[in-house]
């Protein structure tokens, strides 16, 4: 499994009848379950399978921005009480 840490982002879909999983630092990065915890799952294997494919490439693997990323869509939302 790698050590990187990625955002994943899991949501219901009505098309696809389950739950669709997404790293959105990885490009095309998504996999599919019938549940939340599937989903989970397959896109860990998704996430391997890519920085796989991308070193073979030669392609640059992003760093994870986690936290950062989040402080980052934070900032930019106003509190309104």
């Amino acid at each position: 499994m790698s050590e990187l840490k990625y955002a994943i982002e899991i949501f219901y879909s009505e098309e696809d009848e389950g739950y669709i999983a997404v790293v959105p630092e990885l490009p095309g990065c998504s996999a599919f379950g019938e549940t939340p915890e599937e989903a989970l799952k397959e896109i860990k294997i998704a996430i391997e399978l890519w920085i796989e494919a991308a070193k073979k490439e030669g392609r640059e693997i992003p760093k994870p921005m986690g936290k950062e990323l989040l402080k980052e869509i934070l900032s930019k939302i106003e509190v309104k009480a």
